[in-house]
């Protein structure tokens, strides 16, 4: 019998709809890459905002192609070779010169900045200290939000999604903590189609579709 919550858990979990989406994101990067640096190796990469278990799994991670730095607002202890971990701010960047990286990645980062301020100055820097850049992001049209897997929130009154999150289990199954709701609640800002095309003028933008309907968003100038 088909198990409703997990496919409406995160993207870390492997029976998830998010992570079946993150694979085929990812198969999409993976032959950019490829074209983009072939037996140019190893690539350094940035990652901001990623995770150890995003990557440990990676084909490409494991075959020695890419030297990875995760960067977050805490580092993190890191024992899986060909990753390292950093304290940063993804809108100040300013420890690394220009074009620092052959690649700077982020998924699912950029709508978690708090303000359309905050999310240029992440765009600038992505694109100051990467020769290439992916950056990926959820459509803020797509009919289900992705970070609470429920449909049209975030059209709906703050306090009135509060409510749904912390109130009833219509959220994946769960009622969520009210200080981790409050938190999601003030920092997500998702983004158009439109304000991608800002942030990243000149990108090609990979348009992730699902049943007709662009469920997010990938900026990138890697052909």
């Amino acid at each position: 019998m088909m198990d409703i919550k997990a496919l409406l858990a995160s993207s870390d979990n492997p029976n998830s709809l998010g992570n079946k989406f993150r694979k085929q994101r990812f198969q999409y990067f993976e032959s950019l890459f490829n074209s983009n640096f072939d037996n140019k190796y190893p690539v350094k990469i940035l990652d901001i905002g990623g995770t150890v278990h995003f990557w440990k799994d990676q084909p490409l991670l494991n075959s020695g192609k890419v030297e990875i730095i995760l960067l977050n607002l805490s580092a993190e202890d890191v024992k899986t070779k060909g990753l390292s971990s950093m304290a940063g701010d993804a809108t100040d960047l300013s420890q690394f010169a220009d074009e620092r990286f052959d690649l700077v990645f982020s998924n699912s980062v950029i709508e978690h900045l708090y303000t359309w301020e905050n999310q240029m100055k992440m765009a600038k820097e992505a694109m100051r200290v990467g020769k290439k850049y992916f950056v990926q992001t959820p459509n803020r049209h797509f009919f289900m939000e992705a970070h609470y897997a429920l449909p049209f929130v975030q059209y709906f009154p703050k306090n009135f999604t509060r409510f749904l999150l912390t109130k009833t289990r219509l959220s994946r199954g769960s009622k969520w903590n009210v200080k981790d709701a409050q938190q999601y609640l003030d920092e997500i800002r998702l983004l158009s189609e439109g304000e991608m095309k800002m942030l990243f003028p000149g990108a090609t933008i990979y348009k992730e579709k699902f049943i007709g309907m662009v469920k997010s968003y990938s900026a990138h100038n890697m052909g």
